[in-house]
């Protein structure tokens, strides 16, 4: 009697268990009948385990591996436990439910194959939090969790829908295409053409040419027709690169073009009117250049209906990881390779250079160490010359030194980091007064993003 209430007991608590925890649980036979069916699996799936219980799995649950690689099924065919697989389920009410599931062998107490169990867990709320996360972080191709670009972030859309001129400074490599391509992609206007003039690398004539065209006969070698820019951009936007690289005479004739919004082809003897949007970019500043009279007043106040100004990568330090994970995937891609990431001394030195190319500066950087590294991890090996430090002095004192300095370095690095680079924070971690750990930071180089953090914690 004792054995049997102890095996009674042992049910009961299992029983007790599977109904409790907030993971579905469900067992199927060798025929993929479904045995059992645990209080979270009907939540999950919202089926009634009474109208589960005999029916086949895939009936169910209606996955998206039902049909194509089940987990359960490898399990059952392989003898052998699957963790973590990520699938969807189609739940009673036909939506989609993202969920991770860990199959195994259902045995008997003498070790008999009675079916398989699938463990699975509900990610919908996982899958909103990453989706947040994503919105807050990505905007068309851009990614950010700087201040500044999220202030661009947030009113981007307002932007786009009012189809003003927009004006975007900043310096090279900011990634100011990509912000002009964002604005015509969250337009009205997305799916009529996008097209970009770089205008600094034209002299006046070849550039007027390439914006409003020409008609044949209209100069030497013109034998036929060719449409500019701004007919090939028609219902859609044109982006108008260093614009602050352009001559006087070709700024009349644009704000002539922009005023109107028509143009005239070369050659031509009628005007041609120009349903577009213009963005235009420059690395200059140009309200400086108005005042010098190097740019045409009445162009500026043409063009800078609504300016954003993207500010440069040694001021938005804390992208650099979202954008070497960026770099990264898009490489792995193209190359067909797998790497993995970056060691964390090449993040070291990743975030303390001042990237006078910016952004593309620093995509050419992992483009370069994509060259070199096969698999794993990008090491300091992979990087440009620049990164590649020279050899130190053979001196014991200055290689004590350097031991020493490095590894103050390495702990400061991780108390910034670990404290979300809140100084103040820092320096409690470490038991330093704040004045310390700012002197120690100057003295030793380490280079810091603008925020500290604090607004975070």
């Amino acid at each position: 009697m004792r054995m049997n209430k102890s095996v009674y007991d042992s049910e009961n608590v299992t029983k007790i268990i599977l109904e409790s925890i907030s993971d579905g649980v469900f067992t199927v036979d060798h025929d993929w009948r479904i045995m059992s069916f645990n209080r979270s699996a009907e939540n999950i799936t919202g089926i009634p385990r009474t109208e589960a219980i005999g029916k086949y799995c895939w009936e169910v649950f209606r996955s998206n591996m039902c049909e194509g690689d089940c987990a359960l099924r490898r399990t059952m065919k392989e003898g052998k436990s699957f963790v973590n697989t990520s699938t969807h389920i189609v739940n009673n009410d036909k939506k989609r439910i993202p969920i991770i599931a860990s199959t195994s062998l259902l045995r008997d107490e003498n070790g008999k194959v009675l079916g398989g169990v699938e463990i699975f867990r509900d990610l919908s709320l996982v899958e909103e939090l990453r989706k947040e996360l994503a919105d807050r972080f990505e905007m068309d191709d851009m990614t950010s969790r700087s201040p500044s670009m999220l202030k661009i972030f947030k009113i981007l859309q307002q932007v786009a829908d009012s189809d003003s001129t927009v004006l975007i400074q900043g310096e090279t490599g900011t990634g100011k295409e990509l912000l002009a391509r964002a604005i015509h992609n969250l337009s009205f206007r997305k799916n009529k053409p996008f097209v970009g003039l770089n205008c600094g690398a034209l002299p006046d004539t070849l550039l007027e040419s390439e914006l409003f065209g020409y008609k044949a006969g209209a100069f030497t070698n013109a034998t036929k027709d060719k449409p500019g820019h701004f007919a090939v951009a028609e219902g859609g936007s044109i982006l108008l690169d260093e614009i602050g690289d352009t001559s006087p005479a070709f700024q009349v004739r644009l704000l002539r073009v922009l005023e109107e919004r028509e143009f005239q082809p070369l050659g031509a003897k009628k005007v041609v009117k120009a349903n577009i949007r213009v963005i235009a970019s420059t690395n200059k500043d140009l309200s400086d250049m108005v005042k010098i009279g190097n740019f045409r007043q009445d162009l500026y106040y043409r063009i800078n209906v609504m300016q954003l100004r993207l500010p440069p990568l040694r001021d938005r330090r804390e992208d650099i990881p979202l954008l070497i994970d960026r770099f990264i995937a898009k490489m792995n891609s193209l190359r067909g390779k797998n790497i993995t990431g970056i060691d964390q001394q090449v993040l070291e030195l990743l975030m303390s250079y001042n990237y006078p190319g910016n952004i593309r500066e620093l995509e050419n950087i992992i483009e370069h160490a994509f060259i070199l590294c096969q698999d794993g991890n990008i090491q300091q090996k992979h990087l440009p010359a620049t990164f590649i430090s020279p050899p130190l002095p053979s001196t014991e004192h200055n290689t004590l030194d350097n031991i020493l300095n490095s590894a103050e370095t390495q702990a400061i690095w991780d108390a910034l980091k670990h404290n979300n680079y809140n100084r103040l924070a820092t320096a409690r971690e470490l038991g330093l007064h704040k004045t310390t750990l700012f002197r120690k930071i100057n003295k030793l180089g380490i280079m810091l993003p603008e925020i500290d953090g604090r607004s975070s914690r």
